[in-house]
């Protein structure tokens, strides 16, 4: 089945809240959503009900930077670099892991829920069993300090659609791609145009790979960030997605942003592969559509929030965006 036009793009329902959302996940085909946020809490709601109002579930030590949904089983990470594991249906704590020795940016499930990968600025991509808790793997495939010395970040993470590989994203550009059931890397890429260094007035950088997806049939990889940036104080550089035959390292398609400024924090593929769809921002935030094959924007709509995370239903007929102090629902078709 085609995926809907993103020219049907329409906002549906919008929540203010009194803190920042870093995180989502989605119980399939229902409106049950739980949300990492700000004040270090882990809550759950339904997205159909007239009032939005989140249900306090459990606490982290800091940030909750990451939700993901493995079957009936949540789990969170934070700034505290901690996983908790949360039994949803019996309502109370299955373990918590110290899983990190720096913040924890990311936390994902495997399309089969059989895993969930953490990802933090000690670099490091951990594979654990979604079901006993345990290590799997401990990928290591990005440097601990950037060209000038500084502390790199390991920003983003992404499972292709067969599960089979897993693609992991730094400040300064670098991509890796790993075979999942060997815990190896098969290829790289490298988007330096996400990293500005300023080396006269601040000494500091920014920017980085924030986002990444697999196309549907795996054989692309897209890279979200934002292009260089003259005042490393602000988010004012453009937001920048590339797409990769990551096989190769070769660099298919490049999307510099002629619109809207600031971090591309998460990306989509329509079903089909027909478009990609990423979300982000700075002081605001936006969705904007690609059609990768034709090399142009699509649709380009401002959103009331700087966007930290998406969730798009399997149909790509909706998508529940979180960001600061709102959820945003907007429907497609």
């Amino acid at each position: 089945m085609p995926a809907p036009n993103p020219d049907t793009l329409k906002p549906a329902k919008d929540f203010s809240r009194s803190v920042i959302t870093f995180g989502i996940a989605r119980k399939a085909n229902t409106d049950n959503v739980f949300l990492g946020c700000s004040d270090f809490k882990v809550y759950s709601g339904d997205l159909s009900a007239a009032k939005f109002e989140p249900k306090e579930l459990y606490t982290h030590e800091s940030y909750v930077t990451g939700v993901a949904l493995a079957g009936t089983t949540l789990v969170s990470g934070g700034y505290d670099g901690k996983l908790i594991w949360w039994d949803t249906e019996a309502g109370k704590q299955i373990r918590t892991t110290d899983a990190h020795a720096k913040w924890i940016r990311k936390v994902i499930a495997s399309p089969d829920g059989r895993l969930i990968v953490s990802i933090a600025d000690d670099m490091a991509c951990k594979v654990w069993d979604a079901k006993t808790g345990k290590l799997v793997h401990d990928l290591r495939g990005h440097k601990e300090k950037t060209p000038n010395d500084f502390p790199s970040m390991l920003y983003a993470v992404t499972f292709s659609a067969d599960g089979n590989l897993l693609a992991t994203g730094d400040k300064v550009g670098h991509v890796v791609v790993w075979d999942v059931k060997e815990g190896k890397p098969l290829a790289t890429c490298e988007a330096p145009v996400m990293y500005t260094w300023d080396k006269q007035q601040r000494l500091h950088s920014i920017g980085g790979i924030r986002s990444l997806a697999f196309s549907p049939d795996g054989k692309q990889l897209a890279v979200g960030g934002m292009g260089k940036v003259g005042n490393i104080d602000h988010l004012e550089g453009k937001a920048r997605v590339e797409v990769f035959d990551w096989k190769t390292g070769k660099q298919l398609v490049e999307f510099p942003g002629d619109k809207f400024a600031g971090l591309v924090n998460k990306l989509a593929w329509a079903p089909d592969g027909s478009w990609l769809v990423g979300a982000g921002g700075a002081g605001e935030g936006f969705l904007v559509f690609f059609d990768v094959a034709a090399k142009k924007a699509l649709r380009q709509e401002k959103v009331m929030m700087h966007v930290h995370d998406f969730e798009m239903t399997a149909d790509a007929k909706e998508i529940v965006s979180v960001g600061h102090n709102r959820i945003t629902i907007h429907k497609l078709g």
